[in-house]
């Protein structure tokens, strides 16, 4: 697999198995340990106009026991749908409650068929795919070695180039690793969209690590734009806290990180709000300079693709 590093105006190609090259003995590397869901469910579509094939998406378990789900057929969102309509599906039926979002219809907060939905979809999901995967891959590739909490819609892509030989590697030169979760929900709405909240958790453990790496001169590198949102969600002026619920957090050029000094991610899109949070770490520049080297090599993109290191100078 191909890395790309780049750090301030230089860009350098290698492999994703060369890493450690790049990294120095007290840089802490945080990874997400959020596992990826069979989040995607056939289902009959009932509405009051009548009938239709669907695939629902499972996004994110809510607080009062209602999912955020989203509706698909032949790989595009469905909308007109409303409140009360039902889906059948295996072992149930799914109720639309209301749009979860004022502004639209694309993601709703729905009741799910059963109450144990995280093993309602180790019987009868499968991954979450899009268009550009050329078939269906079992669900333990969309793990990382990182992976123990399942909860993620889809995959926490960033740790997937990660092997526990690697990771060994790493710690043997004083590489540092540390957990943190952010359970990620679907991908598919972030087209010019920000990013809506995600359950998180930063425990007391990495925050400390966190802020005894960065009092001794070391680098903090989030493995993934979600370890960013993360660990971002849980600082205050005077370091890092432990933390855990929800967060709305939305890094940009105008919110820019203040904990991370770099980060392991792959290719994104143009139009995904991940491009915003990247300038937000090592700013515009160097993202444009690494996304121009990337076109120019053919870096493969998305989730099976290749993967950059960008670092703040």
């Amino acid at each position: 697999m191909k890395l790309l590093v780049a750090e301030g105006s230089t860009v350098t190609h290698t492999r994703f198995d060369r890493i450690g090259e790049h990294l120095r003995p007290g840089d802490l590397l945080l990874v997400n340990t959020s596992g990826t869901l069979g989040a995607a469910v056939d289902g009959t579509w009932i509405t009051g106009s009548g009938v239709a094939p669907v695939v629902v998406h499972f996004s994110t378990a809510l607080d009062d026991g209602t999912w955020v789900v989203e509706l698909r057929n032949g790989g595009l969102p469905m909308f007109g749908g409303a409140a009360g309509d039902r889906v059948e599906m295996p072992e149930g039926v799914l109720t639309l409650l209301e749009p979860y979002e004022p502004s639209g219809q694309r993601l709703w907060k729905a009741k799910p068929p059963v109450a144990d939905v995280v093993n309602y979809l180790w019987r009868n999901g499968r991954p979450i795919t899009y268009k550009y995967v050329g078939k269906q891959w079992p669900l333990a590739l969309y793990q990382t070695v990182f992976a123990n909490q399942p909860g993620s819609a889809e995959m926490p892509s960033a740790g997937r180039p990660f092997s526990f030989e690697l990771v060994s590697q790493l710690a043997a030169t004083g590489v540092l690793i540390a957990p943190i979760l952010l359970h990620c929900g679907v991908s598919s709405l972030e087209s010019h969209e920000p990013p809506l909240p995600e359950r998180f958790e930063v425990t007391e453990h990495t925050a400390r690590l966190v802020n005894w790496v960065k009092a001794n001169g070391g680098r903090v590198i989030a493995v993934g734009t979600t370890a960013v949102r993360a660990i971002e969600s849980a600082a205050q002026p005077g370091g890092v806290v432990a933390a855990r619920g929800w967060t709305d957090l939305v890094l940009g050029p105008d919110h820019p990180a203040t904990v991370v000094d770099g980060l392991i991610t792959g290719m994104h899109a143009p139009e995904a709000s991940h491009l915003l949070l990247l300038e937000s770490v090592v700013g515009g520049d160097v993202v444009q300079r690494a996304y121009d080297a990337a076109l120019e090599h053919s870096y493969l993109w998305h989730e099976f693709g290749d993967v950059s290191l960008l670092l703040r100078q």
